[in-house]
């Protein structure tokens, strides 16, 4: 029978013992072993008085040991130190001057916060170029190679400027464009071209006493014109302000042929003024036996540029110069003193 229970499985063990008579079978001991913890021994290696000591200890379990690796030794009971907390921060408002908050310190020092009240709030001017670098100078490569460009361009020149630099540097110019108007090019056409080479403030006072229904459209574009180039661009201050003497009177004589006095040169008058055709709208006309047309509802834009009277004066002066010129180049020579040869003396018929 042991020859055979070794030989056979389990079940088949219990399934031929039932044939037999006997009615005892072979079954799985279950042992349990306390697991051992690291720096303890088993029960047999054990001493006596370790015996005593630890069953008067209490017993521990497995989150003690865990609590124990956390707190490094320390009690259950013992909870560890708070940490100390840090002092609130002031929060300061943001200026564009050294005290900025992109600046490296934005925590004024008492020296600075003295100086401020001595001087006053920081200025606009007295901001860090290093905090808007990377604004005010966002590609140095391109930049670097643009100076070199230029450089060697004013070396070529020797430092001479072209007509169209020094007119942009010496000149001011201001273009305006309209919002569209619902009217058509036909109709908007003759006032842009009323307009046009009249000073600023004789075009609205054109616009003003005009009849034509968008009159009034293009007189107040006139007036956000006007404003627009003094503020953007200082047109029609004058140089040295309204108490400065005014320069003489100068006679021009303008490309129609017309004469003008000029007494400002830095008052402004509308150099050019053109019509753009805008975007079509959708009307119905409504006709006789239910008929509907379509129809097309044109919009329209007005676009001036305003400039100074001296820059009428320097054309002027521009137009004597070449015509002067062109005079003496058709001016008549007389033959150099030399013989007369190859004359025939008698006529020709």
């Amino acid at each position: 029978m042991a020859s055979r229970g070794a030989g056979l499985p389990y079940r088949q063990l219990v399934r031929g013992s039932r044939s037999t008579t006997a009615t005892w079978a072979a079954q799985r001991t279950i042992s349990y072993t306390s697991p051992l913890r690291a720096g303890e021994k088993s029960g047999i290696d054990k001493k006596d008085g370790q015996e005593e000591e630890e069953s008067s200890r209490p017993r521990r379990s497995f989150m003690s040991s865990i609590r124990e690796r956390l707190f490094k030794g320390q009690s259950h009971s013992e909870k560890p130190a708070p940490k100390p907390m840090k002092p609130p921060q002031i929060q300061r408002q943001g200026t564009l001057s050294t005290d900025s908050i992109f600046a490296d310190d934005p925590i004024l020092t008492e020296e600075a916060e003295q100086a401020e009240k001595k001087t006053g709030p920081s200025r606009l001017e007295d901001r860090l170029h290093s905090n808007m670098q990377m604004v005010l100078d966002p590609r140095p490569e391109a930049r670097k190679r643009w100076e070199r460009k230029m450089i060697t361009r004013e070396i070529r020149k020797r430092g001479r400027l072209t007509k169209k630099e020094i007119i942009m540097a010496t000149e001011r110019e201001s273009l305006v464009k309209s919002h569209w108007f619902k009217t058509s090019v036909k109709k908007l056409g003759p006032l842009a071209r009323q307009i046009a080479g009249k000073n600023i403030d004789e075009a609205i006072l054109q616009m003003r006493l005009s009849k034509k229904k968008v009159a009034k459209d293009v007189m107040e574009h006139l007036e956000f014109a006007k404003n627009t180039a003094i503020v953007r661009y200082g047109m029609g201050l004058g140089k040295e302000g309204d108490q400065a003497p005014k320069s003489n009177p100068i006679t021009v004589i303008l490309n129609d042929g017309t004469k003008k006095t000029i007494t400002d040169p830095t008052s402004i008058y509308i150099a050019e003024a053109w019509v753009n055709r805008g975007p079509f709208d959708t009307g119905h006309d409504h006709r006789a036996r239910g008929k509907i047309n379509l129809l097309r509802l044109p919009y329209t834009g007005l676009s001036v540029r305003l400039k100074e009277e001296k820059t009428r004066i320097r054309e002027w002066k521009d137009r004597e110069t070449r015509a002067k010129r062109q005079r003496k180049s058709m001016l008549w020579v007389q033959l150099p003193d030399r013989p007369i040869s190859a004359q025939n003396q008698y006529y020709s018929w």
